[in-house]
């Protein structure tokens, strides 16, 4: 596991989430820290390297 920054596309605060490069690809929800809405977060990773990240908001 590993943390990575990255800045909420709601709020724009600098935010992290931890990653885990066992699972080569990943999308999942996760809530700002700061403003509580959700985020889809997809993540690549290639040889236990971090290849893609991407959090977009999920229009609600």
């Amino acid at each position: 596991m590993f943390e990575h920054f990255f800045q909420c596309p709601y709020c724009w605060e600098e935010i992290s989430v931890l990653l885990d490069p066992s699972v080569s690809g990943q999308t999942y929800i996760e809530d700002c820290e700061n403003c509580c809405n959700p985020i889809e977060i997809r993540v690549s990773f290639e040889n236990g390297e971090l290849t893609s990240y991407e959090a977009v908001n999920i229009e609600q």
